[in-house]
């Protein structure tokens, strides 16, 4: 069993068996609160999942604090449980769930861009063009910001459709890391993508006081 988490767009937590399917997938609209939720989400999560063996997290791109609180959870619960930590880019879990829903109807999928809204006025955007013989999204461009009034014509050069996302589903992150062991690939690093630097960084060195 698999514990996934998200907390880029919103805050989501899910359970998903090793082969896909979905225990529980518990979320939180709310852009804000993160830390305020996560912890009655995940909780209500386990009751379905008791005993995972396998965390999820998504890495963003995404707000420095909404990452970080789902970040610091996922590795706290995974050093707690002592269970491994598997990184997931968060557009990847958008993107596979864009190509299982088109696989569902017999829709052919398009090169495609997942589009989501970076604040101060720009967006971060990732291309795919298809899915793998390992049933994960293929990314032919990593996460990238964008000023807002330059984004479609950036992706009309690069051929791909806009989806734009106001969520992500903690069960496609937790399905793009199962896909991933099975696999024996790494989706990503366990740094966080945040394609900007905080707003608020340390002093260079400390006031003298007198």
């Amino acid at each position: 069993m698999i514990i996934g988490i998200d907390s880029s767009l919103g805050t989501a937590v899910a359970a998903i068996a090793r082969d896909g399917e979905v225990l529980a997938d518990e979320q939180s609209e709310n852009a804000l609160g993160h830390a305020e939720v996560i912890g009655d989400l995940l909780s209500r999560a386990l009751q379905a999942a008791p005993e995972p063996t396998h965390v999820a997290i998504g890495m963003g791109p995404g707000p420095f604090t909404g990452l970080r609180v789902g970040i610091a959870t996922a590795r706290a619960f995974a050093l707690g449980r002592r269970i491994p930590l598997v990184p997931v880019p968060s557009h990847d879990g958008i993107a596979l769930g864009i190509l299982l829903r088109d696989a569902l109807t017999g829709t052919e999928t398009p090169r495609f861009a997942v589009v989501t809204d970076a604040r101060r006025r720009e967006f971060a955007y990732s291309v795919y063009d298809g899915i793998d013989d390992d049933g994960l999204p293929i990314r032919i461009l990593d996460a990238t910001l964008s000023p807002r009034d330059e984004l479609d014509a950036r992706l009309a050069e690069l051929g791909a459709v806009r989806y734009d996302a106001t969520g992500v589903s903690a069960a496609m992150i937790a399905l793009a890391a199962a896909r991933a062991l099975d696999a024996g690939r790494a989706l990503a690093g366990f740094e966080p993508l945040y394609l900007r630097s905080p707003d608020v960084v340390a002093a260079h060195a400390p006031k003298r006081v007198s």
